[in-house]
């Protein structure tokens, strides 16, 4: 399990909901939904576009999607 409460703040600075994310990313919010309760595994391609949309540095991709979960 990873915590995505950086990942949330993120969304929260950028003025995005879930939702919105979720659509930019291309993705229902109950598939971004699943991602972020640990409940399906993000793939590489929608880690690289929610790091375009959210405007997050490639070498911080480890602090917003792989943080374990303590």
């Amino acid at each position: 399990m990873f915590d995505y409460s950086k990942l949330l703040g993120r969304l929260k600075e950028k003025g995005l909901t879930q939702e919105q994310f979720a659509e930019l990313l291309g993705m229902s919010g109950t598939t971004l939904s699943k991602k972020l309760n640990g409940k399906s595994e993000w793939t590489q391609a929608e880690i690289n576009k929610a790091c375009e949309i959210l405007e997050i540095d490639p070498a911080d991709i480890p602090i917003y999607f792989f943080k374990p979960k303590v």
